[in-house]
């Protein structure tokens, strides 16, 4: 066999010249393996892909699972609606709308007439009772003259009545012996009878005057009692003479105002607000399943939308007693009909601390994003278990 200086027989060059000319035709490029460069930069972004998940995942249970986010929350206050106590025109009205005011601070002033006239009304009928009683009290007086005039004719026909029985008893012996007329002891016995008549008479009429003193003293009494009605009368006349005045019961800015002067208000009308901008806080509702670790007293961050998303600090100051559902209008009633469970929320109070130059910017309805670090009542749900295992263990036993 001949073969060429390559060691290769004519066929096989001719065969591999073949395979060739085939891959040329094919057009298709030789496959070849990743480069060790490239390797290598695949598993330096494995690792540290690997290592970012770690990493979060190491944060996560140490620090980002005890913080608990809402944006369910809003700045609220709690604002004083202004009403008057009484009815009547306004005669004026002493603040403008958005008004600060201090507590104290006259904010409406009603019509007064009608009340100074119920005053001088009442203090006339307190002049009358006082006239009254100084009436009663002076019949008092010329009635114990009169009783003491009605002791002295009682005593003085006791007097006599002594007398005319004593002449009695003395001209009895001397009639029986002769030595006096008879005619004469009768006369003396017809005057002790008519004396001893008279005393029944005195007595009967210092009687009658010293009752008539009961009845004067008990007309000074109902004087007096007419007198402390018409007191009470004028104290409540004044306090609704005063009540005219409408001041602000706490500091803060005026509100969503509709009175106007001369519009006639009932009691009890809604006038204007007063809200205490320097004790906002924030309602934030927050998820039933977020709630196991929050506590009073723990620290919040508070990112208010109208300032550009700029955090201030708060404080978490307590949590509400049901969920909102439960002081609805219209709770529900899960005992009737199909159930279908969803996920409640509970209203958290969120004291705000935040400096005098955010706090000027705040007012109630502005949203806020409210995140609570819980961290401080981590180990509260092991313990509510250990105690739980604790239960079970002694029923067991």
């Amino acid at each position: 066999m001949v073969s060429d200086s390559t060691g290769q027989t004519p066929d096989q060059g001719v065969a591999q010249d073949g395979t060739e000319e085939n891959t040329a035709n094919s057009g298709q490029p030789a496959r070849k393996g990743l480069s060790g460069k490239a390797k290598r930069n695949l598993m330096i972004a494995a690792v540290l892909v690997a290592l970012g998940v770690g990493l979060w995942f190491l944060r996560y249970e140490t620090y980002g699972q005890y913080f608990q986010e809402t944006n369910d929350a809003q700045i609220q206050a709690d604002a004083v609606a202004i009403a008057p106590k009484v009815s009547g025109y306004v005669r004026e009205v002493l603040v403008a709308d958005n008004q600060d005011v201090a507590a104290g601070a006259a904010l409406v002033r009603i019509d007064p007439s009608d009340y100074d006239a119920k005053v001088a009304q009442a203090q006339a009928q307190i002049a009358q009772a006082n006239a009254a009683v100084e009436n009663a009290q002076a019949g008092i007086a010329e009635q114990q003259a009169a009783i003491a005039q009605a002791r002295a004719q009682l005593a003085a026909a006791r007097a006599k009545a002594a007398h005319d029985a004593a002449e009695v008893r003395r001209y009895t012996p001397l009639v029986a012996s002769g030595a006096e007329r008879r005619e004469q002891l009768d006369q003396l016995k017809l005057a002790a009878t008519q004396s001893a008549e008279q005393v029944r008479q005195q007595q009967a009429a210092l009687t009658m005057q010293e009752r008539r003193i009961a009845s004067m003293q008990a007309q000074v009494s109902q004087a007096r009692a007419q007198g402390q009605g018409a007191k009470a009368q004028l104290d409540a006349a004044d306090v609704d003479r005063k009540a005219t005045l409408i001041t602000a019961p706490i500091t803060g800015r005026v509100g969503d105002k509709t009175v106007r002067t001369g519009q006639f208000v009932q009691a009890g009308t809604r006038l204007m607000s007063v809200v205490p901008l320097h004790t906002l806080y924030v309602t934030a509702n927050f998820k039933e399943t977020q709630l196991a670790l929050m506590r009073p007293g723990q620290i919040a961050k508070i990112s208010v939308d109208a300032l550009g998303g700029t955090e201030i600090d708060g404080r978490v100051a307590s949590l509400s007693p049901g969920t909102g559902a439960q002081f609805s209008i219209l709770p529900p009633e899960n005992a009737t009909g199909n159930f279908t469970k969803i996920v409640q929320r509970v209203p958290v109070r969120i004291a705000i601390e935040a400096p005098a130059s955010a706090r000027k910017l705040l007012v109630p309805g502005l949203s806020v994003t409210v995140t609570v670090d819980t961290r401080s009542a981590k180990g509260d749900l092991e313990k509510i278990e250990d105690d739980q295992e604790a239960i079970e263990a002694k029923q067991e036993h």
